[in-house]
């Protein structure tokens, strides 16, 4: 077991939930794992990661996978312009690689929101630390362990 999804499985006992933790064939894109979980993409909670401009921090948003982030939305919850973060940047805060960056688990604070949109489903799915590994569970307790802001910064 690769040392992200332990750390993701801890995070997940730390916080006493039981998790559904799956092995997938490949899940780097939100359509990639809704594909093979038989789900919808939106029940797919996408880490997105950018970049605080002033802060040089990266910041996360999980957002429901087939929503996209509004820059302008989400700079002005960050209180700072948001750009790309590159992969370095992403792996040194949170500990995982692009492609399985899980809203738990991150090996540094990270600064975190959670799109209403991912309330209305009864389950949905997160990366586990790797891009063949997710979790499911029900999304207020995903926002909890998260502990992200909920918030809107979707592109309408």
């Amino acid at each position: 077991m690769s040392k992200s999804l332990k750390r993701v499985r801890a995070a997940l006992d730390a916080a006493n939930v039981t998790a559904d933790v799956r092995e997938t064939a490949l899940a780097r894109t939100a359509a990639d794992a809704a594909a093979a979980l038989g789900c919808t993409v939106d029940q797919i909670a996408k880490s997105i990661v950018l970049r605080g401009e002033t802060s040089g921090e990266a910041v996360l948003f999980v957002t429901a996978g087939g929503q996209q982030v509004d820059l302008t939305a989400a700079a002005a919850l960050a209180g700072e312009p948001l750009g790309k973060a590159d992969a370095a940047l992403i792996r040194a805060q949170t500990g995982f690689a692009i492609g399985g960056v899980s809203p738990v688990g991150h090996i540094n604070p990270t600064r975190s929101w959670f799109d209403r949109t991912l309330l209305e489903f009864d389950m949905i799915w997160a990366a586990a630390g790797t891009p063949h590994h997710v979790f499911g569970l029900a999304p207020k307790e995903m926002l909890r362990i998260s502990g992200a802001q909920l918030a809107d910064f979707k592109v309408i």
